[in-house]
């Protein structure tokens, strides 16, 4: 795997396909993640992310460095995510298949483990939204401390404050 040098280095010698080949397995993972704490729906944050890897492909060539790789790609991922939440708050209807599917869905009896899910899913949709996105990147997601902070571009830590914070309001919840 390369390094960010040597994938600068790709785009430096204008060898973009093999740069992004390089990027991909190293960023997928943590940019879906990215987009699904902000879009709380898989199909979303699946799109959002292959939008993000085509936008960071094309912008590539002018990536000045002024940021790392990393920190780039969050913020191309953030922006990417809530224009999708913005869109999607345009277009949500009841009349729209996907929501009458997953209206659908629901009627089924759910077992014991999913009421449990769905219940702690519940409390951690009712956190304030940057609690919510820390708990879902840091628990659900799997992300370090310091890959939080990078994804969402705050210090480590107001994401360990915001953790605390989020922590403490599921256990009064509970």
């Amino acid at each position: 795997m390369l390094t960010e040098s040597g994938i600068l280095e790709l785009v430096r010698e204008d060898r973009r396909n093999e740069a992004i080949a390089a990027l991909l397995p190293l960023y997928r993972r943590k940019v879906f993640g990215l987009a699904y704490s902000y879009l709380h729906n898989r199909d979303s944050a699946e799109d959002v992310t292959q939008e993000v890897f085509i936008k960071v492909w094309r912008a590539l060539p002018t990536f000045d460095g002024r940021a790392s790789l990393s920190t780039w790609i969050y913020a191309i991922t953030r922006n990417a995510s809530l224009s999708a939440l913005r869109a999607r708050r345009l277009h949500a209807s009841l009349s729209d298949p996907e929501v009458m599917a997953e209206v659908d869905q629901s009627t089924d009896a759910p077992t014991d483990a999913e009421v449990d899910a769905a219940a702690l899913m519940r409390m951690v949709d009712a956190l304030p939204s940057k609690q919510r996105q820390v708990v879902m990147l840091f628990y659900m997601q799997e992300q370090s401390h310091e890959e939080v902070a990078a994804m969402l571009a705050m210090p480590i830590g107001t994401v360990k404050t915001l953790l605390h914070r989020a922590r403490a309001r599921l256990g009064a919840s509970a």
